[in-house]
């Protein structure tokens, strides 16, 4: 009785172990249905198959490209790996902002203006003050003007847009950080798998390319809202770059691009978005009677959340750490991370906006 089930039990562990064989193989073929080509000669691996410096999620197990050549690399662009969406998210996210940004020099409305809901009404004076007047501006009509009705003012709007094109450069330094910003990101993705020595500087690229957007991120904000208090602003745009350079130095350490300082870069770019509550709370109580004060917090607040949100889905690995395996195509932590960067993105583009309308027609009480 015992060697007959001793030899069932042989048998069934034969079973497994061909139904393993068999499902490697069919995995291969799928593999090797993914890649279709010149990229035949380079298969995707597994995680325990990595050299080292690319062993960042344990528990990411497929789907890795490992020492490909930058050509296969570059194409892997349309095939289906799991760093295709980490790559796309981020190149749709530039390819958004470009836009966002031409149709803002263009002055597209029906782009540029998707995030607000905002009317461009001029005021009859270039000298409201943003402190003292704007209850009076903003709640009488007949402080607004209609071009098409009054020829004769058709100056103050040329004047006025002067004025906007000389204080728009806040707008799209943030722009031009947050497009560095996704480009460098996506980059990264998509070619680290070529080799050690280009992985260490993508990933440094993406590094800085993410503290350059939390920088530019507190241009709009900083500039329009003390623009009348020149002091203010450099003491925040200073103090937000010393800050931002700080990281940079830190994060460009080869020590600090492991795995294992996860955490630590993610709360060095906590630390400098964290630092935006001090001028925020006094950017409140400098303006806390004005109307714009409550879409613009709200704006802000969705970014932070976002930001916030992301951050921690980097950090935790959720969901691929309940599931190893199961996410490594779609759904783990990183691809999700990239959607919460590009709503809060939008987010601060929203908010960015309405700094924009609001502080280029008002002036500042020049008694």
């Amino acid at each position: 009785m015992k060697n007959n089930k001793e030899m069932m039990n042989q048998e069934k562990d034969d079973q497994n172990i061909i139904a393993k064989k068999s499902y490697k193989k069919k995995m291969k073929k799928n593999i090797g249905k993914i890649n279709k080509g010149e990229n035949n000669n380079y298969p995707l691996v597994y995680y325990h198959e990595l050299p080292e410096y690319m062993k960042d999620n344990e528990f990411i197990l497929n789907y890795y490209r490992a020492d490909w050549p930058i050509k296969q690399a570059l194409f892997s662009i349309f095939r289906w790996h799991n760093e295709t969406l980490n790559v796309w998210t981020h190149l749709l996210g530039f390819i958004l902002f470009v836009a966002l940004a031409i149709s803002n020099v263009m002055q597209v409305p029906q782009l540029g203006d998707f995030m607000t809901m905002f009317n461009w009404n001029f005021p009859t004076s270039g000298d409201v003050n943003v402190s003292n007047n704007s209850k009076e501006y903003f709640g009488g009509p007949s402080r607004l003007i209609d071009l098409k009705q009054d020829q004769h003012l058709q100056l103050d709007m040329m004047s006025t847009n002067r004025l906007q094109s000389e204080t728009t450069w806040p707008f799209y330094v943030f722009l031009g950080g947050s497009m560095f910003c996704l480009l460098s990101s996506s980059i990264c993705h998509l070619f680290s798998c070529h080799s050690h020595k280009l992985n260490i500087l993508l990933l440094r690229m993406d590094y800085v390319g993410i503290t350059v957007m939390i920088i530019t991120s507190f241009f709009p904000p900083i500039y329009y809202i003390f623009q009348c208090s020149p002091h203010w602003q450099i003491v925040y745009l200073g103090g937000i770059t010393i800050m931002g350079i700080c990281t940079i130095i830190t994060l460009l350490s080869p020590v600090c691009q492991t795995g294992k300082y996860r955490s630590f870069r993610a709360v060095m770019f906590m630390s400098m978005g964290f630092f935006g509550v001090i001028p925020a709370v006094h950017a409140v109580i400098l303006n806390w009677d004005e109307p714009e004060r409550n879409v613009t917090l709200a704006y802000e607040l969705v970014m932070a959340l976002s930001y916030l949100i992301g951050t921690m889905f980097y950090i935790t690995r959720i969901p691929e750490r309940w599931r190893p395996g199961f996410f490594d195509l779609a759904g783990h932590s990183h691809q999700i991370f990239h959607v919460f960067v590009i709503l809060g993105a939008l987010s601060h583009y929203g908010a960015a906006q309405v700094f924009l309308e609001y502080r280029s027609r008002l002036g500042c009480d020049t008694q």
